[in-house]
């Protein structure tokens, strides 16, 4: 039986890197399970997940020209289950319409979104009276980088560089 694509198969993991683990297969062959087919939840740290020497079920997903085998022990996993009609709202459109029933990924309840018009307001403009010595100083800086910019964008540019007065020196 030799190792195809979509077949299971049970190995031993030999190794450990911070992007996968090595799996060791039947008839002395090797492949790898990526950090992101390990686990259907997020996986930071994939050492605690798996350890050395522990023994995996592992589907393969693809064997390359050059013999490399990738694996994958999620695709063996039950899938999640996803939040019926009633915790996803009425729409398939996100959270609009839903008053506040919608779970987000992390769990946590998102608020109910206001459907009030967005209008833009001018910033207030603070005057120096009521501004700390800093808010000053950094208003100040920020108008001098500004026009320094424009300054720089309106000046011709001198292309020649530092070498180019040499042919007036003889």
């Amino acid at each position: 039986m030799g190792i195809e694509v979509g077949s299971v198969l049970e190995g031993k993991v030999t190794g450990i890197k911070s992007f996968g683990a090595f799996v060791a297969l039947p008839e002395g062959k090797n492949g790898l399970v990526h950090i992101s087919e390990v686990s259907n939840a997020y996986v930071e740290d994939i050492n605690t997940v798996l350890k050395e020497g522990e023994t995996v079920k592992v589907k393969v997903l693809s064997v390359a020209e050059d013999g490399k085998i990738a694996l994958s022990i999620k695709r063996l996993l039950p899938r999640e289950p996803r939040p019926d009609q009633r915790e996803r709202g009425n729409s398939n459109r996100g959270d609009h319409g839903n008053h506040g029933n919608y779970r987000g990924s992390s769990g946590q309840r998102r608020a109910p979104r206001n459907d009030a018009p967005r209008v833009w307001q001018p910033k207030k403009v603070e005057t120096p009276e009521n501004m700390s010595f800093e808010d000053m100083m950094s208003r100040f800086k920020s108008q001098s980088e500004d026009k320094l910019a424009s300054l720089n964008a309106d000046a011709p540019h001198n292309r020649r560089g530092s070498y180019g007065n040499r042919s007036r020196r003889k």
